[in-house]
């Protein structure tokens, strides 16, 4: 611990010059900027939208290149092809327990909370025009069909395509088995690869450490937009509801995967201040997506080795998507207090069940929560409510959704922010489960999060 602390030693810069050199202020500043934008002009806030629709774009050109690179890394650099599958079965293991637990908490929380009930809401005055696009989309969940819409959508057609189109899964076949092919080669042959992989890693990094100087204005242009769209009276309506998933969300992060960090010895404040620069612009951009390759970065310089990372964390994005869950089971109670349609315990558990299958199914399509929501509900139509004497079908259609629609943007923030975070832990819990880790490293990190960012992404 002495030497690396050696390294980063240096005489700390007055409290100002530190804060104005931190890129966490500069994107506070500009959400701030942006709201105020957004409530005061709304054309030119609206006007502003190319700042953060070209910082996506730049940062999903590079998450391909990232990931490939990362995991092949990552993988022919472990002494035994035994640890790949040894990572993959425990995350597995992990992204399903936690996953279920995330769909319990969001149904726990609606019952307890109640944000539906009384607004007595009568399924024949629906507006089915607004949400007809993702009624359209929903189909019948069944375990087997939506295993094989997985598998299908896992095997790349070609060798570019993944890369340009930012098809995550496809991008971790194809490095697994370059990896794989890579590591039955001869040494020198292998060592020679290896070099060249760790070149290019390092010109992708240097390029993403480019693009983040630009998050700022991302930020600004997001939060304009945001505001200018919707407006901030746009919240009142369904205000106790966007409470209720707030709620929900805290006590996932701070209470299950703080229970989780605690038994593997991990202050879970520590850790989230640690991430904190990335959640800040997953908030302002409303993408998990555009803090993917820079958290990747962050936790293999933080002591996770670069298998688990690169395997856990972009894997985590498809199948653990935690507050969508939280969001998905809450949102299937809410509209059922709504429409005063009474659920037994069998029914949530039904709901429960479905879930779990449902919820992996249209990650990464325009949309996804309200088709998963419609699916849900086509699914489970035929279930009897006794006391209605009817269908779910009947008392709760599926044009129901569209009654989240105003407040499903604000709600998409703290799913991306809750997601960000619970796949952070995921690799962090992975790479301890499966001794991946350098904890000299990584107690450092957590002690000193601000300088050993610095001093790692440069």
């Amino acid at each position: 611990m002495e030497t690396l602390s050696q390294t980063f030693a240096e005489i700390k810069p007055p409290l100002y010059k530190r804060i104005l050199k931190s890129l966490g202020f500069w994107v506070i500043i500009g959400i701030i900027a942006g709201v105020t934008l957004g409530y005061i002009d709304k054309e030119w806030a609206i006007a502003s939208k190319p700042g953060v629709e070209y910082f996506i774009k730049s940062l999903k050109v590079l998450i391909g290149p990232i990931i490939f690179v990362t995991l092949v890394l990552g993988i022919i650099s472990l002494e035994s092809l035994k640890k790949v599958g040894s990572i993959g079965a425990k995350a597995v293991i992990y992204f399903e327990v936690v996953s279920t637990l995330a769909l319990a908490i969001g149904i726990f929380m609606a019952n307890i909370m109640q944000p539906g009930h009384g607004m007595n809401l009568n399924p024949d005055q629906l507006d089915t025009q607004s949400v007809q696009k993702y009624i359209s989309q929903t189909t019948e969940i069944s375990a087997g069909s939506e295993i094989m819409h997985i598998l299908k959508d896992a095997m790349p057609t070609d060798i570019i395509t993944p890369f340009t189109e930012g098809k995550t899964i496809q991008v971790l076949v194809i490095a697994i088995v370059t990896a794989l092919i890579i590591s039955l080669m001869r040494t020198e042959d292998k060592q020679a690869i290896q070099r060249v992989l760790e070149v290019l890693q390092n010109f992708v990094f240097k390029i993403l450490q480019i693009i983040m100087y630009f998050s700022p204005i991302a930020a600004f242009s997001a939060m304009a937009v945001l505001i200018a769209q919707y407006g901030i009276g746009s919240l009142i309506n369904l205000a106790y509801l966007l409470l209720v998933m707030l709620i929900s969300c805290l006590v996932f992060i701070f209470g299950i995967l703080g229970i989780i960090c605690y038994f593997a010895k991990v202050n879970i404040f520590k850790f989230m201040r640690f991430i904190a620069r990335e959640v800040l612009i997953v908030f302002a951009t409303s993408s998990s997506e555009s803090a993917l390759a820079p958290l990747m970065r962050k936790l293999e310089k933080a002591g996770l080795s670069k298998a688990t990372v690169g395997l856990v964390l972009p894997t985590g994005y498809s199948f653990n998507l935690d507050c969508t869950n939280i969001y998905l089971a809450m949102s299937l109670i809410f509209l059922a207090q709504a429409f005063n349609v009474n659920l037994s315990l069998a029914h949530e558990i039904s709901i429960l069940i479905v879930l779990m299958i449902a919820s992996k199914g249209a990650v990464g399509v325009t949309g996804s929560g309200f088709i998963v929501l419609g699916s849900t509900l086509a699914a489970l139509g035929n279930m009897e409510i006794s006391e209605a004497n009817a269908t779910l079908a009947e008392v709760l259609p599926v044009a129901a959704i569209g009654i989240l629609l105003g407040v499903d943007k604000f709600m998409s923030e703290m799913r991306a922010v809750g997601n960000l975070c619970g796949n952070s832990v995921a690799a962090l819990i992975v790479s301890i489960w499966d001794k991946q880790i350098d904890w000299e490293k990584f107690r450092y990190a957590m002690d000193n999060p601000e300088k050993f960012h610095n001093a790692g992404m440069n």
